[in-house]
Protein backbone atom coordinates (compact mmCIF):
# COMPACT_ATOMS: atom_id res chain seq x y z
CA UNK A 1 0.00 0.00 0.00
CA UNK A 2 1.13 3.05 -0.71
CA UNK A 3 0.75 6.04 1.65
CA UNK A 4 0.09 9.13 -0.09
CA UNK A 5 -1.36 11.00 3.24
CA UNK A 6 -1.89 9.64 7.14
CA UNK A 7 -5.34 9.26 6.82
CA UNK A 8 -4.25 6.28 4.38
CA UNK A 9 -3.07 4.50 6.86
CA UNK A 10 -5.49 2.08 8.57
CA UNK A 11 -4.16 0.47 11.88
CA UNK A 12 -6.28 -2.93 10.93
CA UNK A 13 -4.52 -3.57 7.65
CA UNK A 14 -2.21 -6.44 7.25
CA UNK A 15 -0.74 -5.08 3.93
CA UNK A 16 2.89 -4.09 3.41
CA UNK A 17 3.40 0.14 3.85
CA UNK A 18 5.55 1.99 1.74
CA UNK A 19 5.59 5.91 1.98
CA UNK A 20 5.19 8.34 -1.01
CA UNK A 21 7.80 10.59 -1.86
CA UNK A 22 5.80 13.69 -1.81
CA UNK A 23 4.70 12.84 1.89
CA UNK A 24 8.41 12.38 2.79
CA UNK A 25 9.42 15.40 1.57
CA UNK A 26 6.93 16.96 3.63
CA UNK A 27 8.15 15.60 6.34
CA UNK A 28 11.69 16.14 5.44
CA UNK A 29 11.01 20.24 5.19
CA UNK A 30 9.05 19.81 8.36
CA UNK A 31 12.30 18.33 10.44
CA UNK A 32 14.80 20.53 8.77
CA UNK A 33 12.87 23.65 10.06
CA UNK A 34 12.87 22.20 13.61
CA UNK A 35 16.47 21.70 13.63
CA UNK A 36 17.07 25.28 12.72
CA UNK A 37 14.31 25.94 15.39
CA UNK A 38 16.64 23.84 18.10
CA UNK A 39 19.41 25.98 17.06
CA UNK A 40 18.48 28.70 18.96
CA UNK A 41 19.01 27.27 22.12
CA UNK A 42 15.72 27.81 23.75
CA UNK A 43 14.66 24.85 26.09
CA UNK A 44 12.26 22.57 24.65
CA UNK A 45 10.69 19.79 26.86
CA UNK A 46 12.47 16.47 26.84
CA UNK A 47 14.90 17.79 24.19
CA UNK A 48 17.77 19.72 26.01
CA UNK A 49 15.75 19.34 29.37
CA UNK A 50 14.70 16.81 31.36
CA UNK A 51 11.68 14.90 31.54
CA UNK A 52 8.74 15.11 34.08
CA UNK A 53 10.05 16.55 37.18
CA UNK A 54 13.37 16.98 35.79
CA UNK A 55 12.20 19.30 33.36
CA UNK A 56 13.92 22.10 34.50
CA UNK A 57 16.97 20.27 34.25
CA UNK A 58 19.08 21.67 31.33
CA UNK A 59 20.85 19.26 29.25
CA UNK A 60 24.29 19.93 27.77
CA UNK A 61 25.26 19.56 24.47
CA UNK A 62 27.00 15.79 25.42
CA UNK A 63 24.36 14.83 27.26
CA UNK A 64 21.58 15.45 24.78
CA UNK A 65 23.34 13.34 22.36
CA UNK A 66 22.40 10.30 24.40
CA UNK A 67 19.19 11.70 25.47
CA UNK A 68 16.91 10.63 23.22
CA UNK A 69 17.90 7.16 23.54
CA UNK A 70 18.21 6.57 27.33
CA UNK A 71 14.75 7.82 27.34
CA UNK A 72 13.62 4.90 25.83
CA UNK A 73 15.54 2.68 28.08
CA UNK A 74 14.92 4.37 31.54
CA UNK A 75 11.28 4.16 30.68
CA UNK A 76 10.61 -0.08 29.62
CA UNK A 77 9.90 -0.99 32.38
CA UNK A 78 6.72 -3.56 31.70
CA UNK A 79 6.54 -6.81 31.22
CA UNK A 80 3.97 -9.67 30.21
CA UNK A 81 1.67 -10.50 29.34
CA UNK A 82 2.39 -9.14 26.28
CA UNK A 83 -0.21 -7.75 23.22
CA UNK A 84 -1.00 -10.11 20.32
CA UNK A 85 0.82 -9.41 17.42
CA UNK A 86 -1.78 -7.67 15.13
CA UNK A 87 -1.99 -5.13 18.19
CA UNK A 88 1.61 -4.74 18.29
CA UNK A 89 1.38 -3.57 15.10
CA UNK A 90 -1.49 -1.47 15.12
CA UNK A 91 0.83 0.37 17.73
CA UNK A 92 3.58 0.32 15.33
CA UNK A 93 0.80 2.12 12.74
CA UNK A 94 -0.80 4.07 14.76
CA UNK A 95 3.11 5.71 15.61
CA UNK A 96 3.38 6.27 12.04
CA UNK A 97 0.18 8.19 11.51
CA UNK A 98 0.92 10.46 13.82
CA UNK A 99 4.36 10.99 12.57
CA UNK A 100 3.57 11.87 9.49
CA UNK A 101 1.34 15.21 9.97
CA UNK A 102 4.59 16.53 11.02
CA UNK A 103 3.83 17.57 14.41
CA UNK A 104 6.48 15.46 15.80
CA UNK A 105 9.35 16.64 13.40
CA UNK A 106 11.20 13.62 12.73
CA UNK A 107 13.77 12.49 10.30
CA UNK A 108 12.69 10.50 7.19
CA UNK A 109 15.57 8.10 8.26
CA UNK A 110 13.03 7.20 11.64
CA UNK A 111 10.15 6.68 9.49
CA UNK A 112 12.32 4.36 7.47
CA UNK A 113 12.97 2.66 10.50
CA UNK A 114 9.44 2.46 11.15
CA UNK A 115 8.16 1.26 7.80
CA UNK A 116 10.35 -1.39 8.26
CA UNK A 117 10.02 -2.40 11.69
CA UNK A 118 5.92 -2.63 10.49
CA UNK A 119 6.65 -4.74 7.28
CA UNK A 120 9.28 -7.13 8.08
CA UNK A 121 9.30 -7.12 12.31
CA UNK A 122 10.36 -8.88 14.46
CA UNK A 123 7.11 -6.98 16.17
CA UNK A 124 8.49 -5.97 19.39
CA UNK A 125 6.71 -7.10 22.75
CA UNK A 126 4.46 -4.36 24.12
CA UNK A 127 3.25 -4.48 27.97
CA UNK A 128 -0.68 -5.20 27.75
CA UNK A 129 -0.80 -3.55 30.97
CA UNK A 130 0.84 -1.20 33.24
CA UNK A 131 1.02 1.53 31.52
CA UNK A 132 0.64 3.63 34.65
CA UNK A 133 1.52 7.46 33.46
CA UNK A 134 0.09 10.19 31.21
CA UNK A 135 -0.21 9.12 28.20
CA UNK A 136 2.01 5.54 27.49
CA UNK A 137 5.19 5.93 28.11
CA UNK A 138 6.19 2.80 29.20
CA UNK A 139 4.35 0.80 26.34
CA UNK A 140 5.66 2.84 24.06
CA UNK A 141 9.33 2.66 25.43
CA UNK A 142 9.35 -0.97 24.71
CA UNK A 143 7.29 -0.99 21.08
CA UNK A 144 10.02 1.35 19.86
CA UNK A 145 13.60 0.27 21.72
CA UNK A 146 14.89 -1.37 18.62
CA UNK A 147 14.71 2.09 16.71
CA UNK A 148 17.84 4.43 16.96
CA UNK A 149 16.40 8.02 17.67
CA UNK A 150 18.35 11.11 16.51
CA UNK A 151 17.54 14.47 18.36
CA UNK A 152 14.28 14.93 19.59
CA UNK A 153 13.07 11.70 18.04
CA UNK A 154 13.30 9.66 21.21
CA UNK A 155 10.68 11.59 22.76
CA UNK A 156 8.43 11.87 19.91
CA UNK A 157 8.53 8.06 19.65
CA UNK A 158 7.16 8.37 23.87
CA UNK A 159 4.56 11.23 22.99
CA UNK A 160 0.39 11.27 22.87
CA UNK A 161 -1.65 8.12 22.56
CA UNK A 162 -0.92 6.28 19.35
CA UNK A 163 -0.93 2.89 20.93
CA UNK A 164 -4.38 2.94 22.03
CA UNK A 165 -5.44 4.85 19.10
CA UNK A 166 -4.27 2.16 17.03
CA UNK A 167 -5.51 -0.31 19.25
CA UNK A 168 -8.98 1.62 19.17
CA UNK A 169 -8.96 1.28 15.31
CA UNK A 170 -8.07 -2.12 15.02
CA UNK A 171 -11.15 -3.10 18.07
CA UNK A 172 -13.73 -1.30 16.24
CA UNK A 173 -12.76 -3.23 12.77
CA UNK A 174 -13.65 -5.95 15.07
CA UNK A 175 -16.69 -4.64 16.23
CA UNK A 176 -18.24 -4.12 13.22
CA UNK A 177 -18.27 -8.02 12.18
CA UNK A 178 -19.32 -8.68 16.21
CA UNK A 179 -21.96 -5.95 15.54
CA UNK A 180 -23.66 -7.83 12.63
CA UNK A 181 -22.66 -11.39 14.17
CA UNK A 182 -25.50 -10.25 17.41
CA UNK A 183 -27.89 -9.41 14.93
CA UNK A 184 -27.56 -12.45 12.99
CA UNK A 185 -28.04 -14.74 15.64
CA UNK A 186 -30.59 -12.24 17.43
CA UNK A 187 -32.64 -12.53 14.61
CA UNK A 188 -31.82 -16.57 14.36
CA UNK A 189 -33.27 -16.44 18.34
CA UNK A 190 -36.20 -14.63 17.25
CA UNK A 191 -37.18 -17.02 14.27
CA UNK A 192 -36.98 -20.14 16.31
CA UNK A 193 -39.38 -19.58 19.36
CA UNK A 194 -41.97 -17.88 16.34
CA UNK A 195 -41.36 -14.51 18.51
CA UNK A 196 -44.19 -11.63 17.50
CA UNK A 197 -42.31 -9.28 14.81
CA UNK A 198 -44.64 -6.24 16.30
CA UNK A 199 -41.14 -5.00 18.22
CA UNK A 200 -39.33 -4.40 15.19
CA UNK A 201 -41.69 -2.22 13.50
CA UNK A 202 -40.35 0.86 11.02
CA UNK A 203 -43.02 2.74 13.13
CA UNK A 204 -41.35 1.84 16.40
CA UNK A 205 -38.14 3.48 15.41
CA UNK A 206 -39.90 7.02 14.85
CA UNK A 207 -37.06 9.51 15.31
CA UNK A 208 -33.89 6.90 15.37
CA UNK A 209 -32.61 5.72 11.86
CA UNK A 210 -30.03 3.90 13.34
CA UNK A 211 -32.63 1.83 15.42
CA UNK A 212 -35.21 1.73 11.66
CA UNK A 213 -32.18 0.59 9.85
CA UNK A 214 -31.46 -2.43 13.11
CA UNK A 215 -35.40 -3.63 12.83
CA UNK A 216 -34.71 -3.44 9.10
CA UNK A 217 -32.00 -5.63 8.91
CA UNK A 218 -33.56 -7.77 11.83
CA UNK A 219 -36.99 -8.58 9.92
CA UNK A 220 -34.83 -8.79 6.88
CA UNK A 221 -32.73 -11.92 8.78
CA UNK A 222 -35.42 -13.25 11.06
CA UNK A 223 -37.75 -13.95 7.84
CA UNK A 224 -41.21 -14.39 6.98
CA UNK A 225 -43.08 -14.00 10.21
CA UNK A 226 -45.05 -17.21 11.29
CA UNK A 227 -48.15 -17.52 13.40
CA UNK A 228 -46.28 -16.24 16.82
CA UNK A 229 -46.46 -18.31 19.73
CA UNK A 230 -47.39 -15.81 21.79
CA UNK A 231 -48.63 -12.18 22.02
CA UNK A 232 -45.42 -11.19 23.37
CA UNK A 233 -41.84 -12.58 23.22
CA UNK A 234 -39.73 -12.75 26.59
CA UNK A 235 -37.65 -8.85 26.87
CA UNK A 236 -34.63 -10.50 26.27
CA UNK A 237 -36.39 -11.03 22.15
CA UNK A 238 -38.45 -7.94 21.97
CA UNK A 239 -35.15 -5.41 22.96
CA UNK A 240 -33.19 -7.44 20.59
CA UNK A 241 -33.11 -4.24 17.96
CA UNK A 242 -32.54 -1.71 20.67
CA UNK A 243 -29.59 -3.73 22.13
CA UNK A 244 -27.83 -3.82 18.78
CA UNK A 245 -28.69 -0.45 18.08
CA UNK A 246 -26.87 0.94 20.86
CA UNK A 247 -23.43 -1.19 19.97
CA UNK A 248 -23.43 0.26 16.20
CA UNK A 249 -23.90 4.09 17.99
CA UNK A 250 -21.43 3.65 20.42
CA UNK A 251 -19.03 1.97 18.15
CA UNK A 252 -19.82 5.32 15.41
CA UNK A 253 -18.87 7.59 18.42
CA UNK A 254 -15.49 5.44 18.83
CA UNK A 255 -14.66 5.93 15.28
CA UNK A 256 -15.43 9.47 16.00
CA UNK A 257 -13.10 9.39 19.00
CA UNK A 258 -10.38 7.61 16.85
CA UNK A 259 -10.49 10.10 13.69
CA UNK A 260 -10.56 13.55 16.22
CA UNK A 261 -7.30 11.17 18.02
CA UNK A 262 -5.41 10.81 14.53
CA UNK A 263 -6.02 14.51 13.14
CA UNK A 264 -5.75 16.94 16.39
CA UNK A 265 -2.12 17.06 18.50
CA UNK A 266 -1.38 14.91 20.82
CA UNK A 267 2.57 15.22 20.69
CA UNK A 268 4.17 17.48 23.10
CA UNK A 269 6.40 19.16 22.27
CA UNK A 270 4.67 19.76 18.99
CA UNK A 271 5.73 21.80 16.44
CA UNK A 272 3.28 23.97 15.22
CA UNK A 273 4.32 27.21 12.96
CA UNK A 274 7.80 27.05 13.46
CA UNK A 275 7.79 26.76 17.15
CA UNK A 276 7.69 23.71 19.68
CA UNK A 277 4.49 23.80 21.93
CA UNK A 278 3.83 21.97 24.97
CA UNK A 279 0.70 20.42 24.53
CA UNK A 280 -2.01 18.19 26.73
CA UNK A 281 -2.69 15.84 23.84
CA UNK A 282 -1.90 12.53 25.33
CA UNK A 283 -4.57 13.02 28.00
CA UNK A 284 -6.58 10.88 26.20
CA UNK A 285 -10.05 11.12 27.90
CA UNK A 286 -12.02 11.36 25.04
CA UNK A 287 -10.91 8.01 23.20
CA UNK A 288 -10.81 6.65 26.96
CA UNK A 289 -14.77 7.56 27.58
CA UNK A 290 -15.34 5.84 24.33
CA UNK A 291 -14.03 3.10 24.50
CA UNK A 292 -15.55 2.70 28.31
CA UNK A 293 -19.00 3.21 26.31
CA UNK A 294 -18.47 0.63 24.00
CA UNK A 295 -17.53 -1.72 26.22
CA UNK A 296 -20.46 -0.95 28.54
CA UNK A 297 -22.94 -1.83 25.19
CA UNK A 298 -20.86 -4.59 24.48
CA UNK A 299 -21.51 -5.62 28.53
CA UNK A 300 -25.28 -4.98 28.21
CA UNK A 301 -25.50 -6.93 24.73
CA UNK A 302 -23.77 -10.19 25.93
CA UNK A 303 -26.44 -10.12 29.02
CA UNK A 304 -29.60 -9.74 26.62
CA UNK A 305 -27.84 -12.65 24.87
CA UNK A 306 -27.03 -14.96 27.84
CA UNK A 307 -30.84 -13.94 28.48
CA UNK A 308 -32.59 -14.89 25.30
CA UNK A 309 -30.02 -18.00 25.51
CA UNK A 310 -32.03 -19.18 29.11
CA UNK A 311 -35.20 -18.89 27.44
CA UNK A 312 -34.41 -21.34 24.77
CA UNK A 313 -33.77 -23.66 26.91
CA UNK A 314 -37.69 -22.91 28.55
CA UNK A 315 -40.42 -25.21 26.44
CA UNK A 316 -42.88 -22.69 27.43
CA UNK A 317 -40.84 -20.30 24.83
CA UNK A 318 -39.99 -22.70 22.48
CA UNK A 319 -42.06 -25.01 22.38
CA UNK A 320 -39.34 -27.68 21.95
CA UNK A 321 -37.93 -30.28 24.47
CA UNK A 322 -36.42 -28.87 27.65
CA UNK A 323 -33.17 -27.83 27.63
CA UNK A 324 -33.09 -28.07 23.89
CA UNK A 325 -32.32 -32.00 24.79
CA UNK A 326 -33.26 -34.56 22.25
CA UNK A 327 -34.05 -36.92 24.78
CA UNK A 328 -34.58 -34.31 28.10
CA UNK A 329 -33.93 -36.25 31.64
CA UNK A 330 -31.62 -38.81 30.22
CA UNK A 331 -29.76 -35.86 28.68
CA UNK A 332 -29.33 -32.54 30.53
CA UNK A 333 -29.19 -30.63 26.78
CA UNK A 334 -27.38 -27.25 26.77
CA UNK A 335 -27.83 -26.40 30.34
CA UNK A 336 -24.52 -26.31 30.93
CA UNK A 337 -23.81 -23.80 27.67
CA UNK A 338 -25.97 -21.42 29.72
CA UNK A 339 -24.02 -21.43 32.29
CA UNK A 340 -21.02 -20.85 30.72
CA UNK A 341 -22.45 -18.06 29.20
CA UNK A 342 -23.14 -16.77 32.66
CA UNK A 343 -19.97 -16.92 33.93
CA UNK A 344 -18.67 -15.01 31.13
CA UNK A 345 -21.12 -11.80 31.74
CA UNK A 346 -20.51 -12.43 35.52
CA UNK A 347 -16.46 -11.83 34.59
CA UNK A 348 -17.95 -9.27 31.84
CA UNK A 349 -19.44 -6.81 34.79
CA UNK A 350 -15.70 -6.12 36.51
CA UNK A 351 -14.41 -4.37 33.27
CA UNK A 352 -17.87 -1.40 33.16
CA UNK A 353 -16.14 0.49 35.60
CA UNK A 354 -14.95 3.57 34.30
CA UNK A 355 -11.16 3.91 33.76
CA UNK A 356 -10.87 7.32 33.84
CA UNK A 357 -12.17 8.24 37.62
CA UNK A 358 -8.92 6.76 39.38
CA UNK A 359 -6.53 9.51 39.15
CA UNK A 360 -3.08 9.21 41.13
CA UNK A 361 0.15 11.42 41.56
CA UNK A 362 2.96 10.32 39.21
CA UNK A 363 6.69 11.88 38.89
CA UNK A 364 6.97 14.25 41.84
CA UNK A 365 3.35 15.66 41.03
CA UNK A 366 3.98 16.49 37.70
CA UNK A 367 1.69 14.14 36.54
CA UNK A 368 -1.13 14.82 39.11
CA UNK A 369 -4.08 13.51 36.99
CA UNK A 370 -4.42 10.18 34.44
CA UNK A 371 -7.16 8.65 31.90
CA UNK A 372 -5.57 5.60 31.54
CA UNK A 373 -6.53 5.36 28.16
CA UNK A 374 -4.04 2.54 27.11
CA UNK A 375 -6.33 0.21 30.22
CA UNK A 376 -9.81 1.46 28.65
CA UNK A 377 -8.87 0.35 25.50
CA UNK A 378 -7.64 -3.41 26.99
CA UNK A 379 -11.04 -3.38 28.59
CA UNK A 380 -12.62 -3.06 25.24
CA UNK A 381 -10.26 -5.93 23.51
CA UNK A 382 -11.73 -7.97 26.32
CA UNK A 383 -15.11 -6.68 26.28
CA UNK A 384 -14.92 -7.92 22.39
CA UNK A 385 -13.74 -11.38 23.46
CA UNK A 386 -16.01 -12.16 26.14
CA UNK A 387 -19.37 -10.98 23.62
CA UNK A 388 -18.32 -13.38 21.24
CA UNK A 389 -18.31 -16.29 23.73
CA UNK A 390 -21.79 -15.46 24.71
CA UNK A 391 -22.70 -14.85 21.01
CA UNK A 392 -21.26 -18.54 20.03
CA UNK A 393 -23.34 -19.64 23.39
CA UNK A 394 -26.65 -18.66 21.58
CA UNK A 395 -25.53 -19.37 17.86
CA UNK A 396 -25.64 -23.12 19.25
CA UNK A 397 -28.59 -23.28 21.41
CA UNK A 398 -30.15 -21.47 18.58
CA UNK A 399 -29.21 -24.12 15.70
CA UNK A 400 -30.36 -26.54 18.13
CA UNK A 401 -33.88 -25.69 18.07
CA UNK A 402 -34.10 -25.17 14.62
CA UNK A 403 -32.88 -28.98 14.23
CA UNK A 404 -35.58 -30.30 16.73
CA UNK A 405 -38.12 -28.11 15.47
CA UNK A 406 -40.02 -28.39 12.01
CA UNK A 407 -38.97 -24.49 11.43
CA UNK A 408 -37.75 -23.76 8.51
CA UNK A 409 -34.12 -21.55 8.89
CA UNK A 410 -34.65 -17.86 7.13
CA UNK A 411 -33.11 -17.33 3.85
CA UNK A 412 -30.87 -14.83 5.06
CA UNK A 413 -29.56 -17.24 8.26
CA UNK A 414 -28.96 -20.07 5.92
CA UNK A 415 -24.91 -19.27 5.29
CA UNK A 416 -24.46 -19.20 8.95
CA UNK A 417 -26.33 -22.50 10.40
CA UNK A 418 -24.75 -24.49 7.00
CA UNK A 419 -20.98 -22.86 8.83
CA UNK A 420 -22.21 -23.96 11.89
CA UNK A 421 -23.43 -27.70 10.68
CA UNK A 422 -20.07 -27.15 8.93
CA UNK A 423 -17.55 -27.91 12.25
CA UNK A 424 -20.62 -28.86 14.88
CA UNK A 425 -21.76 -32.37 14.45
CA UNK A 426 -25.77 -33.02 14.99
CA UNK A 427 -26.56 -32.45 18.99
CA UNK A 428 -28.17 -35.97 19.46
CA UNK A 429 -26.81 -36.47 22.79
CA UNK A 430 -24.96 -34.68 25.55
CA UNK A 431 -21.35 -34.60 24.83
CA UNK A 432 -18.37 -31.75 25.70
CA UNK A 433 -19.88 -28.91 24.20
CA UNK A 434 -17.35 -27.10 24.87
CA UNK A 435 -14.93 -28.18 21.87
CA UNK A 436 -18.29 -27.28 19.90
CA UNK A 437 -18.19 -23.79 21.34
CA UNK A 438 -14.41 -23.34 20.50
CA UNK A 439 -14.81 -24.54 17.18
CA UNK A 440 -17.37 -21.82 16.59
CA UNK A 441 -15.21 -19.16 17.82
CA UNK A 442 -12.35 -20.00 15.85
CA UNK A 443 -13.99 -21.43 12.58
CA UNK A 444 -17.33 -19.32 12.66
CA UNK A 445 -17.10 -16.16 14.22
CA UNK A 446 -13.19 -15.66 13.51
CA UNK A 447 -10.64 -15.07 15.56
CA UNK A 448 -11.97 -11.42 16.27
Amino acid sequence: MIVNDPSDLDPASPEPIELAPALLGRVAATRSAALDTLTSGRPVYGVNTGMGNLSKVRLTEAEQRVHQRNLLLGRAVGGPPWLPPDESRAVLIGRLKTFLTGDAAVSIELLHQLVALINTGPLPNIPAEGAGSAGEIIPLAHAFASLDPGLKEGIALLAGIPGATGRAALHATRTHRLADQLSAVAAGAIAAIAANRDPYQQLAARGDDLLATEFARLRELAGPEPEPRSLQAPVSFRVAGHVNAHVRRTLQHLEDAVDRAFTSVTDSPAYLDGEFVGTAGFHGLDLAAHCDHLTAALAHAAEVSTARLHRLLDPGVTGLTAQLAREPGPQAGLVAVHKRAVATTHRFRRLTLPTAISTAETSNGQEDVQTFSWEAVGNLGEAIRLTRETTACELLAVRQAFALSARQIPAELQDIMRAVDAVVPPIDADRPFGADLTRLLTEVLGAG
